[in-house]
């Protein structure tokens, strides 16, 4: 089957396609024909750095997410499986490839009338949103800050904070991700590239952090007392890493990013894509690539020329 090797780690060029053994569906396992796989800043990170969740030593094939048709299922899964519309994880590899082995205990079936690209662009990217909206509590009434507003949580955080009832300020960078994150009803959209982007958010009640470093530690100071800070990305290379101290000195509270239980996780994988199904929420899908361009679709997220969520496309 057609795959692409992560070769070794270093640029979007160690990322190279070819040839990769036929996965078996094993005990309890289905054998999924992707069409879409996802990827994730984190998994550019990875590639980059060998620094991160996933494990993998090169030779290996990276891809933690994928939607597809089950076409066989292993001993012991259920064989009603075989035909249906599905997205999954992978486990932390294997993702950018034709096919994908993976339990059975771990698809989740596509609604009706929910496209499959839709849902593999929620299947990660729509449960941090939804994780995180959770965690701050009650919006409504509030002035909500999301940095990197324009991205694949991004996206998502601006349309639910909204429809809880916030006034939402959606930052990014550049001229036209403000235009696509107006577009999206935010209340405000403010390019954090302009030296007077702070003035412009602030104050604000909450902050959704998915850049961290300076943007981040600039968001933390717009926070009123009683404010929360939940942050989920470190697009810029870091977090934001404010000081407990001086959050608690302000009445500032930093609220945790603790991995979520796996019961936690298929919550709000189910929650999510119905709110798709109900369309109360849609991803933005900026790019696609074919399989074989996965470098390209490496170095067009790297270059920050991408917005929403980038697909490889395989089928």
């Amino acid at each position: 089957m057609r795959a692409v090797w992560l070769t070794e780690f270093g640029g979007p060029e160690v990322l190279v396609a070819g040839e990769a053994p036929e996965p078996v569906a094993g005990p309890g396992q289905v054998l999924v024909a992707v069409a879409y796989a996802n990827i994730t800043f984190v998994e550019t990170q990875y590639r980059a750095t060998g620094r991160g969740p996933f494990g993998i030593e090169p030779p290996g094939i990276l891809g933690n997410g994928v939607g597809g048709v089950v076409t066989e299922v292993g001993p012991g899964a259920d064989a009603g499986l075989v035909g249906q519309r599905v997205v999954t994880s992978t486990g932390g590899s294997g993702g950018y490839a034709e096919r994908v082995a993976v339990d059975a205990s771990g698809v989740f079936a596509v609604p009706d009338g929910v496209p499959l690209d839709t849902a593999v662009a929620l299947l990660a990217d729509g449960r941090t949103a939804l994780l995180n909206l959770r965690a701050v509590g009650p919006v409504a009434g509030q002035r909500v800050l999301v940095l990197a507003a324009a991205g694949g949580v991004g996206t998502l955080l601006v349309q639910l904070a909204g429809a809880a009832g916030a006034a939402v300020v959606g930052a990014s960078g550049g001229p036209d991700k403000r235009d696509v994150v107006r577009a999206l009803g935010a209340d405000d959209a403010v390019d954090y590239l302009r030296p007077d982007w702070a003035r412009r958010a602030g104050p604000v009640d909450v902050v959704f952090d998915g850049v961290g470093g300076p943007l981040g530690r600039a968001a933390f100071e717009l926070l009123r007392p009683g404010g929360r800070m939940s942050s989920y990305g470190s697009a810029s290379g870091e977090w934001a890493a404010v000081d407990p101290d001086r959050a608690a000195a302000r009445g500032v509270a930093l609220v945790p990013g603790d991995r979520p239980a796996p019961q936690l996780v298929r919550e709000l994988v189910r929650e999510v894509l119905g709110l798709a199904a109900r369309r109360a929420v849609r991803p933005v899908i900026g790019r696609r690539f074919p399989l074989a361009d996965a470098a390209a679709a490496h170095a067009a997220i790297e270059a920050r020329s991408t917005v929403g969520k980038t697909l490889l496309e395989v089928r």
